[in-house]
């Protein structure tokens, strides 16, 4: 397979890479969307990240998506006398609300809600599941528990909850606030943590209407006993393994990410394998075999974007990073059997006229070889469409929408591309598109390219014409 990249590069900003001149060489070395994550940094970081991104967008002539990443909620243990202690497997541990310093034998809790849906043998972690503790008794103010696996507890330590769901909105007041500064910025995606329902995402759907889309972080076992009506909710889909792990045995993980992909590709909605890619290279100039082999996994897979989150952050290598990610891409996306692995896990289209539409796409691409596809749209619909068929052709998705083209670069395949003009006559949209291939350098005179469109021009869903050109000499 010859031709443009076509999983996308995500790649979080942070200390490492937060000026104008290191955003831009990411940008070259391979990133088509960038992350902001609002567990870290300050508003005035996030704006002038937000800032240098748009500048190098006019720079460089193509849009670039932006990507906001709410905190969510933090559950964690209050203070321990002297900063820390030990628990032995085996022994009484109490959690409780009185704000009192915690020692070897309790530790305060400051979270109502997770006493509420506790019951008898509930398993809590703690640290990031280094600790396990098991419920022997509870109320609605503590839970007595027996220590199964011990270790070293600190202050402030983060608690997991797996396998229940827990009375808790995934927006606490910091993410609001964070929330509606981010849409004054004009972010394009907003990544919601902390999703246990599909009732999260229409809570965030109320606050943030049509000014970005939104991707459903699926971290919580929960998420995933709910995973086809959050991604019936949602915009697009995260693996966020890290988490993920915490609450799952690591095993598991792996087989939940095929599966989460596998949905998220069956329904047309982006979807994002993120956490650990590439994570040696936050200190080493190279990764190992093992995270080499990782990011191939998830392009095999057919994962819209892989992500970066420390390695280029905070790491020592950042544009080391990302270009090592789309070495990975290309070179997978050169090997006959990832093309044969996509057309094996194709979903079957479902009867309406947008999914015959691209189904035809598909087949055509197939028998004529075409340089492109062009997919006219302006709310984003029929290039997504036309990306869930995963065709052999490259998408340039022409938008007079400039929201639309932003978000449309993390979408697998799409190249997106805004122009300002309002067209109406299929011959107009057949010359647009024939230049707009030429212009973008996905196609040469004399090329077949394919265009799907909606008639009337401008009208959400409405995919219904398939058309084969050729590019005119100049």
């Amino acid at each position: 397979m010859s031709g443009p990249r076509r999983a996308r590069i995500l790649a979080t900003l942070g200390p490492a890479s937060s000026s104008p001149e290191r955003i831009r060489a990411l940008a070259q070395a391979g990133a088509d969307v960038f992350r902001l994550n609002f567990s870290h940094g300050s508003h005035e970081d996030h704006a002038a990240r937000h800032r240098a991104i748009r500048e190098l967008e006019q720079a460089l002539g193509r849009p670039i998506g932006i990507l906001m990443d709410l905190q969510g909620p933090k559950l964690r243990i209050g203070r321990i006398d002297g900063g820390k202690t030990t628990l032995q497997a085996g022994q009484p541990f109490r959690l409780d609300l009185n704000p009192e310093q915690g020692g070897p034998d309790r530790a305060n809790l400051p979270h109502p809600e997770i006493f509420a849906a506790l019951e008898t043998g509930t398993d809590l972690l703690l640290d990031d599941g280094k600790l396990r503790l098991r419920v022997e008794r509870h109320g609605p103010d503590f839970a007595e528990t027996t220590v199964l696996v011990g270790g070293p507890l600190s202050d402030r330590k983060g608690v997991n909850v797996p396998g229940v769901i827990l009375p808790i909105s995934p927006l606490t007041p910091k993410d609001r606030d964070d929330l509606a500064f981010g849409l004054s910025l004009g972010v394009d995606w907003v990544a919601l943590s902390f999703v246990q329902r599909p009732e999260d995402i229409a809570e965030a759907r109320a606050l943030i209407g049509d000014q970005a889309w939104i991707m459903a972080k699926l971290e919580k076992p929960a998420a995933i006993e709910h995973l086809d009506a959050i991604i019936e909710q949602a915009d697009g889909l995260m693996v966020a393994r890290g988490d993920l792990g915490v609450e799952l045995p690591a095993q598991r993980v792996p087989i939940l990410q095929q599966r989460i992909v596998r949905h998220a590709r069956a329904a047309g909605k982006p979807v994002v394998v993120a956490t650990q890619m590439l994570e040696s290279m936050t200190s080493a100039p190279v990764p190992t075999r093992a995270e080499a082999s990782d990011v191939a996994t998830a392009i095999y897979s057919g994962a819209d974007a892989v992500m970066l989150s420390a390695e280029s952050a905070s790491g020592q290598y950042p544009v080391e990073a990302v270009t090592i990610m789309e070495h990975i891409i290309h070179e997978v996306e050169q090997d006959p059997s990832w093309r044969a692995g996509l057309d094996a896990s194709h979903s079957p289209a479902r009867p309406n006229t947008p999914d015959a539409i691209c189904r035809a796409l598909r087949q055509v691409a197939e028998l004529l070889a075409p340089a492109a596809t062009v997919a006219y749209t302006t709310s984003g619909f029929s290039a997504l469409r036309a990306s869930r068929e995963r065709p052999s052709t490259p998408i340039l998705a022409l938008t007079p929408a400039v929201g639309t083209a932003r978000r449309l670069a993390l979408a697998w395949g799409v190249h997106p591309m805004h122009f300002p003009e309002q067209l109406a006559e299929p011959s107009e949209m057949i010359a647009r598109a024939t230049a707009a291939v030429r212009q973008s350098g996905l196609a040469a005179a004399k090329d077949t390219i394919i265009v799907i469109a909606g008639l009337p021009f401008g009208h959400s869903g409405s995919t219904n014409l398939l058309h084969i050109a050729q590019v005119p000499d100049a």
